[in-house]
């Protein structure tokens, strides 16, 4: 790719987090948070944002090497502080009505060498001060979107067999390819694709399943039941300020709410997952009345069970997301090691908190708890889909509709 063919795709790409992602109307105003390295990118944001209309630009540079600081360096006093005004300035801006735009490009693999206690409370402590605006983003207060860059740390995490540069420009060409801003109109090809998101939203969401069983060559053997009155969402979502936008890019699930005590049966990975700065692999969790209750993993295992012991919730699901094994992230042939890519690879559940959007009436938490709805201070998806997973709709009755056959869709 020659310089100017690149700088012209980032532009798209820019305009495609703008215009697709949050969606920005005239008037609007804008959060991004983003590594150091994500400025030529982020200039384009911010001119395509302006031109949109925009009235503010706010921009968060985060340099993850000052977490690895923190907790190589810092005492546990350190570890453990968390200026209250961190979490005042995000809930005044979700407040004041900014859309949001993460792009993500961290090390996958950062913390490796970290006592996981002092990032499980690190962690803890986070989720615990931003959890208002957790839940506002969640529920979609605001409009938001999840993107990511290519970065020199995570490039040659996944591709360590190339040169620095050399990995760094073919993970830009992957992130280009799956998210079509190497399209002519990225934003046309978008909004083709959301189309048939949206068709089987409608199509799940009134069969109105009492679950959903998945089966895969790997092991997993999983009853999933659904909350009452599960809503299934994806490709663009419509906020409660009436701005409709993608909060994913890439996006290819489909998503729901499990009933918090209704899961039942194994669970295995078929991805590591990326979590905390750590990678966890080979993951096996046996659920018993919602409940994960035997919890192994090959690697991070001691990270994974501290996840789940985070809080009540944390044991339980609060997403199943179905995706084709066919999707434009999973032709790649890449792992990436980043969740935002690797779910939209293959079929996943999340540990922790669900949406409330998922749930009919699921604003209101008694409702949404008397739904079956879970809360949780996380919110982790991994990775369970396979080439091989055959997915099937029960009905109240126990009958059992195909939904997918080999990873594919047949619905």
């Amino acid at each position: 790719m020659t310089t100017s063919d690149f700088e012209t795709k980032l532009a798209r790409y820019a305009e495609l987090l703008v215009h697709t992602g949050v969606n920005l109307p005239t008037g609007g105003k804008l959060l991004v948070n983003a590594p150091l390295e994500a400025a030529p990118l982020v200039q384009h944001v911010a001119r395509a944002a302006y031109r949109a209309g925009a009235l503010h630009v706010k921009v968060n540079y985060v340099d993850q090497m000052l977490s690895l600081a923190l907790f190589e360096d810092g005492s546990d006093e350190a570890v453990a502080f968390l200026p209250e005004w961190v979490a005042l300035e995000a809930e005044k801006a979700v407040e004041d009505g900014y859309a949001r735009l993460s792009i993500a490009g961290d090390d996958p693999s950062l913390l490796s060498g970290v006592n996981p206690d002092r990032v499980a409370l690190r962690s803890k402590l986070q989720a615990q001060a931003m959890k208002a605006v957790s839940e506002a983003v969640g529920g979609f207060a605001v409009n938001w979107c999840v993107a990511a860059m290519s970065t020199p740390a995570w490039a040659s995490r996944v591709y360590p067999q190339l040169s620095q540069d050399e990995a760094v420009a073919r993970l830009w060409n992957d992130i280009f390819t799956v998210t079509r801003a190497d399209q002519p109109d990225p934003v046309a090809a978008w909004n083709t694709h959301l189309t048939e998101l949206e068709r089987l939203t409608t199509l799940l969401t009134e069969k109105q399943y009492a679950a959903v069983h998945l089966k895969s060559e790997l092991g997993t053997d999983l009853t999933v039941g659904l909350a009452e009155g599960h809503i299934w969402q994806g490709g663009a979502e419509t906020a409660r300020n009436g701005i409709r936008g993608v909060p994913n890019l890439p996006t290819d699930e489909v998503f729901t709410a499990p009933h918090r005590d209704r899961v039942d049966g194994w669970a295995v990975a078929s991805k590591p997952l990326s979590v905390r700065g750590q990678l966890v692999e080979g993951i096996r969790v046996r659920f018993e009345g919602g409940r994960a209750v035997e919890v192994t993993a090959q690697q991070g295992e001691e990270t994974l069970r501290k996840l789940i012991d985070t809080d009540e919730g944390a044991a339980h699901l609060g997403e199943l997301a179905l995706v084709k094994a066919s999707a434009p992230v999973a032709q790649t042939g890449t792992l990436f090691l980043n969740t935002l890519f690797d779910e939209n690879a293959a079929s996943h559940i999340a540990l922790g908190r669900c949406y409330p959007t998922n749930v009919q009436h699921g604003e209101n938490p008694e409702a949404l708890l008397a739904a079956g709805g879970n809360d949780s201070l996380i919110h982790v998806d991994w990775m369970i889909g396979t080439p091989g997973t055959d997915v099937d709709g029960v009905t109240a009755t126990g009958d059992r509709e195909p939904l997918m056959r080999g990873g594919e869709w047949v619905i």
